[in-house]
């Protein structure tokens, strides 16, 4: 409270607060929280101009302004999601202080993330104007050539006509060949490119959309002077880019399009060239916006310097990193030593073939036998535990672990809210509703399932329940028998989702929408972390930040060393970041016969390994690094 009070003066919390409980006008209805609480649907028109509404709506109130920098995010975040949670009228019941902080946190946490959601729909919406461009662009050159065919056979027949004179020929050549004919671009970008400044209507509707946004960015970028620029012409109501304009602002490939003879043509092509300047400067990091979470400036995003300054032989220190480049490529050529000296053995034993072109072979994989010990094992433990319901295991996995006391943030109150805690387990995890569950379980209210599904809903509860739920397993003797707890996997799988919502993306081998779960699963089988993440995008760094918030919280002695992950688990970046966290990414690489191995010039090579070696790596490039 000391830190809202600090910043927002008593008289404008209270309209702040009437504001937000205000009804709204129009046959909608409702209370400007309610509105504020509907997600943001697909990247149509539609739904990035009412996100834009909303945006607007908490610029006015000065939401914009609250910088509520001593709270930490996790707090801003828990005080929204309570009156998330929440009906208005159940919030309203609460104290004016609670009300306040609640209702600030709130509409703070809210306009950061509608930021990035209309940064995320937009990008989406470039992509598709880029895609409808390509089409439009795709069917012009069709019917290109059908005309190119059709004029080859027109001159043709003009050349190869006896009854004409020489002089009536080349007339009608010029006639179907005109001198002041505009050449056409060749390129396929080229042609998207105008198709792009062509369609000048849904360009400038995108634009708008970033008018009440405040981007900003480097003076002596590009990006940022496109965006300036084209202010300044709005500003002035101009309608057509001014003579002697400087193209330079922009990219090369736009410098035609802003030289063109008509004005009106060339200031569409500006439009169209800072859209894409715009969607690629946020992705870069060289434009941002000061209320987002992740598309602010980059140094509100790091250390600041004056920490880093103060800190960074410490944290280099704990890293086990050096500031000596000497020591540093010491440390390496040991491992590649080590780690050559081992693929070269590999290569005499015969596990692994190098032919003389230089590929990599390897002998296929093969099952080990099934031990008849392990089966009768494991068949008269199942026989011992006998046939027993999943509600009967959730109950004797809450005794054991004490869950639900996390999931609701105390302990339960009696057997009704426990049971409730359950089906709301059972509703999240399974495609069955609240309806649906509760039609499964007796004595119990699909109001009670629903309150306790918004509950779990807050943050990091699940993922702290489900700590515990690994921590119990991991302490089980049979538990050692599956591994150190040293290695761990991560994959992703798909979920439906509806096709509605802004970050959901057709999923390429089901051809439905579908939002990808990114799961990290420890050796001994405990799922350790899980994040949503977008289809069809890399996933390094979803892979990464699991490794490292696991790490982060267990003991020395627990600390994941590697990770197992697909083609889509890595890049060379997130490799080299994991190596300098501290454990290694090991990805599933495609065309393995084909890899080479990059080293320094001075490195001793195994004579066995000569053929798939590129000795190219500058050790001189690293110290200076």
């Amino acid at each position: 409270m000391e830190a809202v009070n600090d910043e927002i003066p008593a008289d404008k919390q209270a309209k702040v607060l009437a504001a937000v409980h205000s009804s709204r006008r129009g046959r909608v209805g409702g209370t400007v929280l309610e509105w504020l609480k509907v997600p943001a649907g697909k990247h149509s028109p539609t739904s990035i101009t009412e996100v834009t509404d909303k945006i607007s709506y908490l610029k006015e109130l000065g939401v914009d302004a609250w910088s509520l920098s001593s709270i930490s995010n996790a707090r801003l975040r828990a005080y929204a999601q309570a009156i998330a949670n929440r009906p208005p009228a159940e919030s309203r019941r609460r104290v004016e202080e609670t009300q306040v902080l609640e209702t600030i946190c709130f509409l703070r946490v809210t306009l950061l993330e509608l930021t990035d959601t209309l940064m995320y729909m937009t990008g989406r919406r470039v992509n598709d104007l880029l895609r409808h461009a390509s089409n439009r662009v795709t069917a012009k050159q069709a019917r290109s050539a059908v005309e190119y065919r059709q004029q080859a056979e027109a001159m043709r027949q003009i050349i190869h006509d006896d009854d004409r004179s020489a002089e009536a020929r080349i007339a009608a050549l010029k006639e179907l060949l005109p001198k002041d004919e505009k050449s056409q671009p060749n390129s396929h970008a080229a042609l998207v490119r105008q198709s792009l400044a062509d369609d000048a209507t849904r360009v400038t509707a995108l634009l708008n959309s970033f008018s009440d946004l405040e981007l900003k960015g480097h003076a002596d970028q590009r990006p940022m002077k496109q965006v300036v620029a084209l202010r300044e012409l709005l500003g002035q109501g101009a309608k057509e880019l001014p003579v002697g304009f400087d193209a330079g602002i922009a990219g090369p490939v736009w410098h035609d399009l802003l030289s063109d003879a008509d004005r009106t043509k060339a200031f569409a092509a500006l439009k169209a060239a800072t859209m894409l300047a715009v969607r690629q400067g946020l992705r870069g990091g060289r434009l941002w916006v000061d209320h987002s979470w992740e598309f602010r400036n980059r140094e509100d995003l790091l250390i600041s310097s004056a920490e880093w300054k103060k800190e960074r032989q410490r944290l280099i220190s704990a890293l086990s990193l050096t500031t000596d480049p000497q020591k540093f490529l010491a440390r390496l050529h040991a491992h590649l030593d080590v780690g050559l000296r081992a693929l070269s053995e590999a290569v005499t034993d015969g596990k692994l073939e190098i032919d003389a072109e230089g590929m990599v072979r390897f002998h296929k994989l093969e099952a080990m036998p099934v031990d008849a010990a392990i089966q009768r094992s494991r068949d008269a433990m199942f026989s011992i535990i006998g046939q027993v319901q999943f509600g009967d295991m959730i109950v004797e996995m809450d005794a054991c672990t004490g869950f639900s006391e996390i999931l609701l943030g105390r302990r339960a109150k009696n057997t009704q809210e426990l049971v409730a805690c359950y089906a709301a387990l059972l509703a999240h995890g399974t495609e069955n509703d609240a309806k649906g569950v509760a039609a499964m379980i007796p004595g119990i209210e699909v109001a009670h399932i629903s309150a306790a599904m918004r509950s779990l809903e807050a943050r990091d509860r699940l993922r702290k329940a489900n700590e515990r739920v690994v921590e119990f397993q991991r302490k089980n003797p049979i538990a050692e028998l599956w591994g150190s707890g040293d290695k761990a996997s991560a994959d992703m799988m798909a979920l439906d989702a509806s096709r509605h919502l802004y970050n959901a993306r057709v999923d390429p081998r089901r051809r439905t929408f579908a939002v990808g779960l990114y799961t990290h699963v420890l050796e001994s089988y405990g799922v350790i972390y899980d994040q949503p993440i977008v289809h069809n995008e890399r996933q390094s760094s979803a892979a990464l930040e699991g490794v490292e918030q696991y790490n982060a919280r267990i003991e020395e002695s627990m600390r994941l060393s590697l990770l197992a992950v697909d083609t889509h688990g890595y890049t060379y970046v997130g490799m080299t970041v994991a190596k300098l966290l501290g454990f290694d990414l090991c990805p599933q690489l495609r065309n393995m016969a084909e890899r080479r191995l990059y080293l320094p010039r001075s490195i001793a090579l195994p004579e066995n390994l000569e053929r798939i070696a590129v000795t190219n790596v500058s050790e001189p490039a690293i110290v200076k690094g």
